[in-house]
């Protein structure tokens, strides 16, 4: 079977499905991450956000993507995944279509609405992906738990595609924002529970430790990262996928 997990960021499908990942892999699925926000800034100065981010993550702005790919790249080999990556620039660098100011400026834009300087863009990416799909495949977007606005970007190409379409958590949002779930999963949808071994569970946590420039944002210490996602694959009985009903 040929899975491909839709990404928002470069690091997404490590944290949100690394030990289901590794799992299918093991039994000889094709699995592949194609992550879409993997684009460099465009010209110009960056915004006094996306500069604190780079302050934060320690690293130049100049290297921070490919950095941040370097790092994915390295989770992916560890989980048997094939890397994919879309050229869209993370939200914190997009600037407008037309003001040419950038859109998302601080916390509270960046986990709001889309801002309608989007709208081409999600149109653009979704003939991108509908021309990049080819076989039979389960597709897999971001419930967007969090309503992190490029989580949002990604699922509204996937729903745009017109085609089947599986759900995943976006951790590590579900740690505070799993009351969430119930209301971002489509009615006529059902879970499935994927169960992760313990060997799984190491290749999860080794993964996304690939992400040095990124674990700080979420957690202090590597040890703080286990505990946080073992507690997280406990609630979800391992990975939880959310798979439209047959009829």
């Amino acid at each position: 079977m040929r899975w491909i997990f839709l990404s928002p960021h470069l690091d997404d499908i490590a944290l949100s499905c690394g030990g289901l990942v590794w799992e299918l892999t093991q039994r000889g699925d094709q699995v592949e991450s194609w992550t879409i926000c993997a684009g460099n800034p465009p010209p110009g100065e960056l915004s006094l956000y996306a500069q604190g981010h780079h302050k934060f993550w320690e690293v130049p702005a100049e290297e921070a993507v490919r950095i941040r790919i370097q790092e994915d790249r390295a989770a992916c080999r560890l989980l048997g995944a094939e890397a994919r990556y879309f050229s869209v620039p993370d939200a914190i660098y997009r600037k407008h279509p037309k003001t040419g100011e950038p859109m998302y400026t601080d916390r509270e834009g960046l986990f709001g609405g889309v801002d309608p300087g989007d709208e081409p863009l999600i149109r653009r990416l979704t003939v991108e992906i509908a021309g990049s799909l080819s076989g039979d495949c389960v597709l897999v977007s971001p419930l967007t738990v969090g309503n992190h606005v490029d989580h949002q970007l990604v699922r509204l190409a996937a729903v745009g595609l017109e085609r089947e379409i599986w759900y995943y958590a976006d951790y590590p949002y579900t740690q505070e924002f799993a009351p969430e779930i119930p209301s971002l999963v489509p009615a006529d949808y059902r879970p499935v529970v994927f169960p992760v071994s313990g060997e799984g569970m190491n290749a999860w946590r080794e993964s996304i430790s690939q992400f040095r420039s990124q674990i700080s944002t979420f957690w202090a210490t590597d040890d703080e990262l286990w505990g946080d996602l073992q507690a997280h694959a406990r609630a979800f009985g391992g990975v939880t996928l959310w798979q439209p009903e047959i009829s």
